[in-house]
Parts: structure tokens; C-alpha cells; sequence
């Protein structure tokens, strides 16, 4: 049995499976520019988030139907509940799906259909947050949000994921206060590219509750000693840094520094389709990559929920934090 977690850095169009978008392109009738499941896995590699993002938004055509938003979030649980997820904070970019004609209410419809019985079918409890997408502008994620509130009943937090160079956080102040007004959650991406100051940013104009990624943080020694004191959460992503040149190789990733230096660091998987592990993976290559002791993933897994948003149950929380303590190591 896996070491129970959470996963709180997920973006559900990453889970998209070559079988799975070669069977959605059957289904509805799209043609994709790969002979095969084996050409679309070669297309996965990638020179940078760039790279990454022109074929992540390509492949999203395949995605047009409630049905087909189901299926994904389906997938995605299915091979979660495996790897020891016990809780999913879950992203979505409806942003990329207006864009193509699908409406809000068939990807929150699709998504939240399968999230509403994830519980009792995969023993995963789940949030949904709905990400804007930073290099679209201000105004069309103002206007995302609008289209949001008549499922706001099904949508937890709201996020911010993208190219991040050159797309400061302080672009969607206004979006945020909105999303605060709502009463909605607030996260985003920081530091994955982009500077320190970036975090900084996020967390000054933003207000944001948790740092995605957070991956230069250790650039800037007065960030770091922010975080720390806050105990601000990271939600860190090492296959994925890799697997978009933001370092070199798993090695030379900074998790046990930011983790001797006291931050909050969660280990999450991100796009795991196009990274090369969902996150039960990506603990194993982290142990293995950088030495890490039982210990160590115990206290990654306790972050994790630590770091969940889960007030509005801290009963659940309390019993998950449980199953940590109790956990026993083959």
C-alpha cells in the first residue's frame, strides 16, 4: 500500500493519456497530427514550458463533451487512488476550452460529475480550482470568472498557470480581489521560470494562500525566510522541472535544502502525462534521486495535507494526518 497523500498541484487536461486522446479523437470525430500512441509519447519532449504548452493546448481539441470531462477526471483517479492519494486539489483551464467553443458548464458539468463520487469510488475526497491563464489577458480572466459564478457551488479556489515570464502576478489584481469577494480560495504559480519576486508578488498583490511550484524561491534568502515564517506551502513539481529544462536532472533538484531550511514543501505531479509520473512516482524518484529517508516522505506526505484545503473539515483532515503517522515502510 502506498503512503497516503495529497495532491495538490494537478492540472486534469495534463493527465490526457496518448490511448485516451486517440480514443476521445474517435469518438468525436478530430483528427490528430500522430499516426499512432507511440508518435504522440516521442512528441513529450520538451526544450521548455513553451514546448510543453503548444502541444498541451493542441491536444486539448480531442476534449468536447460533459462525457469526455468525466472520462478524464476518471482516468486521473483511477491512477491516483493507486499511488496513495487520498485528496486532490484539482486545476482546470476553462480559458482553453472557451476558446475552442466549449462552455463553462460542460467542463465544470463533466468534471464535477466525476469529482462528486470520487469518495466512494476511488476513496479520494477532491476540491476543484479553476486556473487563468496568465498569458491570455486581465480582462478574459475577469470575464472567466464571471462565467464561473453560476457553478461556484462546485469550484473551490481559483489559480494562475501558464507562461509565466514576462506575465507578473500583479497583471490580475483586480481578477483576484473579485475571486476574494466570492469568497473563493487563491493560489498561484510563482517562481516555476519567473524570479523570487514573483512569489513575493503573489503572495503581496495576489494574496494568495500557497505558491505553486516556488522553485527559485531559494534565489532570494528574504523570500525564503518569508515563507518559512508564514509556512507558506510550496506546491513543488520535480518531474516536471526537469522534464522543462528548469534544472538539468533530478539530482540537482533543491527539495532537501528547502526542506532543511523549513519551508512548506508538498511534492505534487502536475502534468503527470507529459512528465513521466503521476505522484506516487514522483515520491519514488525523489527518494531515490536525492536520498530521501522515510522520514523525510512522511513529512512531504503530512505537508501535503497540512497545506490542503480542508478547514471547512478538519475532521477528514485529522483522520488523513492519522493515516501518516500510521503508515508503515516496506
Amino acid at each position: 500500500m502506498p503512503l497516503p497523500k495529497a495532491e495538490l498541484h494537478l492540472h486534469i487536461e495534463g493527465t490526457l493519456e496518448p490511448e485516451l486522446a486517440f480514443e476521445l479523437a474517435a469518438r468525436n470525430g478530430v483528427t490528430l497530427p500522430y499516426a499512432s500512441t507511440e508518435e504522440l509519447r516521442r512528441a513529450y519532449l520538451f526544450t521548455d514550458l513553451q514546448s510543453f504548452l503548444d502541444l498541451y493546448y493542441g491536444l486539448m481539441a480531442v476534449l468536447r463533451t460533459e462525457q469526455d470531462f468525466a472520462d478524464l477526471a476518471d482516468a486521473y483517479l483511477a491512477r491516483a487512488a493507486e499511488q496513495g492519494v487520498r485528496h486532490a486539489e484539482i486545476f482546470f483551464d476553462p480559458q482553453a476550452h472557451m476558446a475552442r467553443g466549449v462552455s463553462m458548464e460542460t467542463v465544470v458539468g463533466g468534471l464535477s460529475r466525476a469529482l462528486a463520487t470520487s469518495e466512494e469510488r476511488f476513496g479520494i475526497s477532491t476540491l476543484l480550482i479553476m486556473c487563468f491563464l496568465r498569458d491570455q489577458s486581465a480582462e478574459s480572466a475577469m470575464e472567466t470568472l464571471k462565467a464561473a459564478e453560476p457553478y461556484l457551488n462546485r469550484i473551490t479556489g481559483v489559480g494562475l498557470d501558464s507562461a509565466e515570464v514576462g506575465h507578473p502576478p500583479a497583471k490580475f489584481r483586480e481578477v483576484y480581489e473579485e475571486a476574494g469577494r466570492l469568497g473563493l480560495r487563491k493560489v498561484a504559480h510563482a517562481g516555476e521560470e519567473g524570479p523570487p519576486a514573483y512569489i513575493t508578488e503573489a503572495l503581496d498583490v495576489l494574496k494568495v494562500e500557497r505558491i505553486d511550484h516556488g522553485l527559485t524561491a531559494m534565489q532570494d534568502p528574504a523570500v525564503v525566510e518569508r515563507l518559512v515564517r508564514d509556512q507558506i506551502p510550496l506546491t513543488l513539481c520535480p518531474l516536471s522541472n526537469v522534464r522543462l529544462r528548469a534544472i538539468d536532472i533530478l539530482e540537482e533538484h533543491p527539495l532537501r535544502e528547502m526542506m532543511a531550511a523549513g519551508l512548506l514543501c508538498t511534492v505534487n505531479s502536475d502534468d503527470p502525462s507529459y512528465f513521466g509520473g503521476y505522484v506516487g512516482d514522483t515520491f519514488h524518484a525523489v527518494q531515490e534521486a536525492l536520498g530521501l529517508d522515510h522520514e523525510a516522505l512522511r513529512t512531504l506526505a503530512r505537508n501535503s495535507f497540512r497545506a490542503s484545503f480542508l478547514e471547512d473539515d478538519e475532521e477528514r483532515r485529522a483522520r488523513y494526518l492519522a493515516e501518516v503517522e500510521a503508515y508503515t515502510f516496506d
